[in-house]
């Protein structure tokens, strides 16, 4: 990102943490929930199946810009197989930056071309080692790091949720994105256990472990988009949430923070470190501020 677009961002911060305002800076927009995959862990995969249309897309971001939103993200589903009259995911992240998003983001499975060099970060979902990953998401692994090697642009960020299964494999994640081509960073979540998925979750102890353990990776200098300062609150879910600074639209319906707000007991076993780091920083919180300003620099 451009030093003149870092302070157009830092200015929506700060002055949401100054004046305390209850006002959305991170957006989110889910464009399907149709997915070539059947993952352990998802609970909300081809509830429909549905392509929402782009009209209906592009007045959710016309209207989050209009909110003061400047970083956005795009889900699924599997956001690759959205497409409306011939208008893909591309013209999408294309059309957000013109229209003046600072940063678009895309989640995605990786089992698509990652042909998109106009997102700051390509989100890939890996979770684990081949075995391990293959465990939870199918016979995907392979694929997965051969569209990565072959990214249109060094832009690919490890995406991994942390779960009963894979809680082993934090370091071999680590390891992967320093050697694989067009990796430019990682960034962790654990499992939030929605219904159907408790058995995936961690323990109190486990997230303590993990949290460690990415702590010391982050000190030995692996790219880690999460926020070392942020982790004990991570690992106790002790931030205030929901996070009012972020939202989630599908279809024209709206949330703040995020889905799981619905679910009587969920929040509080919230598993986005995103959500944390960012409640944090909106908080007021200066030591996770000057992180996030540390990290992100790096990164985008």
């Amino acid at each position: 990102m451009k030093k003149r677009e870092w302070m157009r961002l830092s200015y929506f911060g700060i002055t949401t943490v100054l004046f305390h305002r209850k006002v959305p800076v991170i957006g989110s927009i889910i464009l399907t929930d149709r997915c070539n995959l059947s993952c352990l862990h998802c609970a909300v995969n081809n509830i429909t199946s549905e392509l929402y249309p782009y009209t209906r897309i592009r007045a959710d971001m016309e209207g989050m810009y209009a909110d003061g939103i400047r970083f956005l993200l795009f889900y699924g589903g599997e956001p690759f197989l959205w497409t409306d009259d011939g208008i893909t995911l591309r013209e999408l992240v294309i059309e957000a930056k013109k229209m003046g998003f600072l940063v678009v983001n895309v989640v995605t499975n990786g089992t698509f071309p990652l042909d998109l060099p106009e997102a700051d970060l390509i989100m890939v979902s890996l979770d684990g080692s081949r075995d391990r990953h293959n465990m939870i998401r199918g016979d995907t692994y392979d694929c997965i790091i051969k569209n990565i090697e072959e990214a249109a642009a060094d832009n690919v960020c490890l995406y991994m949720a942390i779960n009963h299964i894979n809680q082993e494999d934090v370091e071999a994640v680590c390891e992967t994105a320093k050697k694989i081509r067009n990796v430019k960073c990682i960034s962790f979540n654990f499992h939030t256990p929605y219904p159907g998925t408790e058995y995936l979750g961690l323990s109190r102890k486990e997230k303590k472990d993990c949290c460690d353990r990415i702590a010391r990776l982050i000190r030995g200098g692996y790219p880690i988009l999460n926020l070392k300062s942020a982790l004990p609150y991570v690992m106790n879910n002790s931030a205030k949430l929901p996070c009012y600074q972020c939202i989630v639209v599908e279809n024209g319906s709206r949330w703040t923070c995020g889905r799981c707000k619905d679910i009587e007991g969920l929040c509080k076993e919230c598993g986005f470190f995103f959500a944390t780091e960012f409640s944090l920083v909106f908080s007021g919180n200066i030591k996770v501020t000057a992180d996030m300003f540390k990290t992100y620099s790096k990164y985008f």
